[in-house]
């Protein structure tokens, strides 16, 4: 029996980083990401907790949903980090068919016994100004309606320091501490004691 519970805590130590082309580094090395620097921070004090990138360049959170049954069973993961919907608002697909993508997200990571954190997104205004204010509404929504930590806009920051690349869209590396700055806000506070702030620490040196 000990040895079967020894296992267990093992396996849910994971943090499952459940992205898009944001959270997989797209046009920086994959060393630059913010999930990359999120791993290093905690190698340190707290290397148990293994930091799994399923993030896909493209991924919505239709293939999102699809995918994380088998994360989930694979990994046993303790915290999933949900950073979809980018892609969604670039197609132009419904904000309430992402709502309720994220929302069965959500549900599966808690039935699998994780604790799952949302990265909002959000779409330029060229989009429409009352479906980019639908498509936010829906983060802050359903972080209302399903008490699921938020960070309302996860390029928060970004834009006023000019950190998107030449395409438009995707961070540059120099402002990737940013970026874990910002998913610190909701995961930092689920770590173990003395994690999340060595990992606070270790972005603030990166970024000067």
């Amino acid at each position: 029996m000990a040895l079967v519970g020894f296992a267990t805590l093992a396996r849910a130590n994971g943090i499952l980083i459940l992205g898009d082309s944001i959270s997989a580094a797209y046009g920086i090395e994959k060393s630059q990401g913010w999930v990359h620097l999120f791993e290093q921070s905690l190698d340190a004090s707290c290397s148990n907790l293994e930091v799994i990138n399923a993030s896909v360049s493209g991924e919505t959170t239709a293939g999102g949903k699809s995918r994380l049954p088998g994360l989930l069973e694979q990994h046993q993961p303790e915290i999933v980090v949900i950073e979809l919907g980018g892609n969604d608002g670039l197609r132009g697909l419904s904000p309430i068919a992402m709502r309720q993508n994220i929302a069965q997200m959500v549900s599966l990571s808690r039935e699998s016994g994780a604790t799952p954190v949302l990265l909002g997104m959000r779409i330029p205004p060229n989009y429409g100004e009352q479906y980019a204010r639908l498509f936010e509404q829906q983060f802050a929504q359903l972080a209302r309606e399903l008490d699921v930590p938020l960070f309302p806009f996860f390029l928060e920051g970004v834009f006023e320091q000019d950190g998107i690349q030449k395409d438009g869209i995707h961070p540059t590396a120099d402002v990737q501490p940013l970026l874990l700055d910002n998913a610190l806000t909701v995961i930092g506070p689920l770590l173990p004691v003395g994690c999340a702030s060595v990992s606070a620490n270790t972005a603030d040196q990166r970024a000067g």
